[in-house]
């Protein structure tokens, strides 16, 4: 069995990726799965809520982020490589802020078949989304912009400026059906510091 095709956006938080996974995974041509970042950690929040509702923890911990994030996010990475190993296509909706995120993900991924979109947006409009869209912390796609965008090469771009969701996505389908090669993940190579931001 042929493995599954990784659509992999790139792109800020509020920059359009979750949008553009919705057109994709509702359009008729190609079948894909929309796997995101966000919906393991509602996942796992609900679990906690759920299943330890009067949980009172006993002192602060600091870095309550870090602790959970690096395991999720193996188990996230997990599950797409197991959705592409069964032969589905799969949308990867996250942001991959640091050096260990972006060297764990080349490592697991680097001989499968993925479609590197940059999914871009200036600063001044992801900062008005931002504030239209208010489930976010104000600024936090202006930290991420030059990590995120630190990347040169792309199989596809799209600005979701300049183009709506449907459009983007369309694009997207378009380059799929083309049957170009899907070379620019491939050309990356490891990021030297491991720090995280």
């Amino acid at each position: 069995m042929n493995q599954g095709l990784i659509v992999l956006l790139n792109g800020t938080s509020s920059s359009g990726k979750t949008s553009i996974s919705m057109e994709l995974k509702n359009q008729k041509e190609i079948l894909f799965h929309h796997l995101s970042i966000d919906d393991f950690f509602v996942n796992y929040n609900d679990f906690i809520d759920t299943k330890f509702p009067d949980i009172e923890p006993t002192r602060e911990v600091e870095d309550v982020g870090r602790i959970l994030f690096d395991p999720i996010n193996s188990l996230y990475y997990a599950t797409i490589k197991l959705f592409s190993e069964m032969g589905l296509n799969v949308i990867v909706d996250t942001v991959i802020d640091n050096d260990k995120r972006f060297n764990d993900f080349l490592d697991l991924f680097f001989d499968h078949s993925i479609l590197f979109v940059g999914v871009l947006c200036s600063k001044e409009e992801l900062a008005r989304r931002e504030q239209i869209r208010g489930d976010r912390k104000i600024g936090l796609a202006n930290s991420q912009y030059d990590k995120i965008y630190s990347f040169n090469e792309y199989d596809l771009e799209v600005n979701t400026e300049e183009l709506s969701p449907t459009e983007c996505a369309g694009n997207i389908l378009s380059f799929i059906k083309s049957d170009q090669d899907y070379s620019a993940f491939k050309k990356l190579s490891r990021k030297v510091t491991n720090r995280i931001v």
